[in-house]
């Protein structure tokens, strides 16, 4: 016949239970509880993020995210990987990361196309204000420059106009895709102008830049960072830029409102956006360190090289901003369409 203690063979309850064990079961418990707090809450970033330029490697925003990332690598304590997706004049890329989590690790870089593009393409998948986390205007240029081949014949915008009003649909001009920095400024030249100019979409703006320095495209409103770095090398002319003030990168050359077109001002804006849903903290966090990346001297040299100004815009007034650009494209679009 066995023998039973009464303390070791009565049922175990929290009661009679022996006091290292519940010390043991409260510790055990408590671990669990920071351990799993430690998981969710761990500290952003603990992973590569990743970067999405909806055009192709080498166009300006793809330039300026590039001039950024060796700065922003070691503020953020995490790689930058860029991931260039480009198609539909930016349409594709942008779509594309719309549709990921707002988690931190998923940013879009892009040009003010995000905002010019919906208003003439009625199959844009996403809306530019409401299914994005505004975060920041990186940086904006002193507008796009105007250019024409070496060999072409026009020395300004008045020839070149001239030209048009009397030979309609003769002449061409490149653009990246609709709504994009190159078909807007083309568009309303030729609406201010009344003349008949010939729109041809490309793919890239290498392709477009192969193209017009070989003389098999008339014209091509480009990057002034581009357009100068191609004009001193004499493998272009430029006209005239677009903004309303003069770049001293291209100090003799007139604005678009010097060349006749009174009102004329336009420029291209560099902007970070995450998915809809970003916290504010999460936003706060990569504005923080983007305007840090800006404020570093090389970085300064590098944009002001390019005809670039670094902004770093808040996000409650970059939104703002988003949706002041969104109308003010959509009444231009409706216009341009009308006439």
């Amino acid at each position: 016949m066995s023998r039973c203690w009464r303390r070791s063979c009565a049922p175990r309850t929290k009661a009679n239970e022996l006091p290292w064990t519940r010390t043991m079961r409260t510790l055990l418990f408590a671990i669990a509880l920071a351990l799993a707090g430690s998981i969710q809450a761990q500290p952003f970033p603990n992973k590569p993020i990743k970067i999405v330029v909806p055009s192709p490697p080498g166009g300006p925003p793809d330039l300026i995210i590039r001039m950024l990332t060796p700065k922003l690598q070691p503020i953020l304590g995490q790689p930058l990987v860029v991931e260039n997706r480009a198609g539909a004049g930016g349409i594709v890329g942008t779509a594309y990361l719309a549709k990921l989590p707002p988690d931190g690790y998923n940013w879009l870089v892009t040009t003010a196309s995000h905002t010019n593009t919906p208003p003439f393409n009625e199959n844009v998948p996403f809306d530019p204000v409401r299914d994005f986390s505004h975060v920041t205007l990186i940086a904006q240029n002193f507008g796009q420059a105007l250019i024409v081949p070496p060999s072409s014949s026009f020395r300004s915008v008045k020839d070149l106009i001239d030209f048009a009003r009397q030979n309609p649909g003769k002449l061409n001009y490149a653009s990246a895709g609709i709504g994009t920095a190159s078909h807007i400024p083309a568009e309303l030249m030729k609406s201010m102008a009344g003349v008949d100019i010939v729109g041809v979409q490309y793919k890239s703006i290498p392709d477009i830049m192969a193209d017009v320095m070989t003389g098999r495209m008339d014209m091509f409103f480009v990057g002034t960072q581009i357009a100068a770095s191609q004009a001193k090398a004499g493998k272009v002319r430029v006209l005239a830029l677009t903004g309303a003030r003069r770049w001293k990168g291209l100090p003799d050359t007139p604005t678009m409102q010097e060349a006749g077109f009174k009102g004329y001002d336009l420029i291209n804006w560099f902007g970070l956006w995450l998915p809809a849903g970003a916290s504010r903290e999460l936003i706060s966090q990569i504005h923080g360190a983007v305007v840090k990346a800006l404020d570093d001297p090389q970085v300064k040299a590098q944009f002001d090289q390019q005809g670039l100004v670094g902004v770093g815009m808040p996000p409650a007034e970059f939104a703002k901003f988003v949706e002041k650009e969104s109308a003010f494209i959509n009444d231009l679009a409706r216009k341009i369409q009308k006439k």
